[in-house]
């Protein structure tokens, strides 16, 4: 009977573990494809372009947020990347 309760734990425990990876996975993926359409929308020359377009990615990011796409951690660490870059 303990061995049972001890496997099953065991079991619950590593499926936890294996949920937490497959969320992180998950998070990064959807950052990567965030990141790359930023990457996508940078204009090449004008210089007053980025200020229009930071404001167009912050709106996306909301929208993405307000989605569930992202969390609001996950929302916060892009907005400050994108503020930052500026």
């Amino acid at each position: 009977m303990r061995a049972a309760m001890v496997g099953g734990v065991a079991y619950h425990a590593g499926k936890k573990v294996q949920e937490g990876r497959e969320e992180d996975y998950d998070r990064d993926a959807r950052i990567a494809e965030l990141e790359a359409q930023q990457a996508a929308n940078v204009p090449a020359a004008a210089p007053a372009a980025p200020q229009v377009d930071m404001v167009g990615q912050l709106e996306k990011l909301a929208q993405l947020k307000d989605q569930g796409v992202l969390t609001q951690e996950e929302f916060d660490a892009q907005k400050q990347k994108l503020l930052g870059a500026s």
